[in-house]
């Protein structure tokens, strides 16, 4: 297990939310973050999203790690959307 992954799956071990569960894992010289909705039903997709080692290695990786895992959060529960005004019937 790599120094930056242990980095990330501490800083998302201080994250706990009932609709979501997270990990992290390795992916070649990035992270990969891990968000998958709790629920069984209805069956959705596993959202992931890749941290380079420049952005964990920053003196303010816990801020903007929240930032992201916030702005990924909000475009993970827009993609959940089964139809919307957009969708071509």
């Amino acid at each position: 297990m790599s120094s930056n992954l242990e980095k990330v799956r501490a800083e998302l071990a201080r994250y706990e939310h009932p609709l979501f569960a997270f990990d992290a894992r390795d992916a070649g010289d990035a992270v990969e973050v891990v968000i998958e909705f709790r629920a069984s039903e209805p069956a959705v997709h596993t959202y992931v999203y890749a941290l380079q080692p420049r952005d964990i290695e920053q003196a303010q990786f816990p801020w903007t790690f929240q930032r992201q895992l916030y702005d990924c959060l909000h475009d993970y529960v827009v993609e959940m959307f089964t139809r919307n005004p957009q969708c071509k019937d």
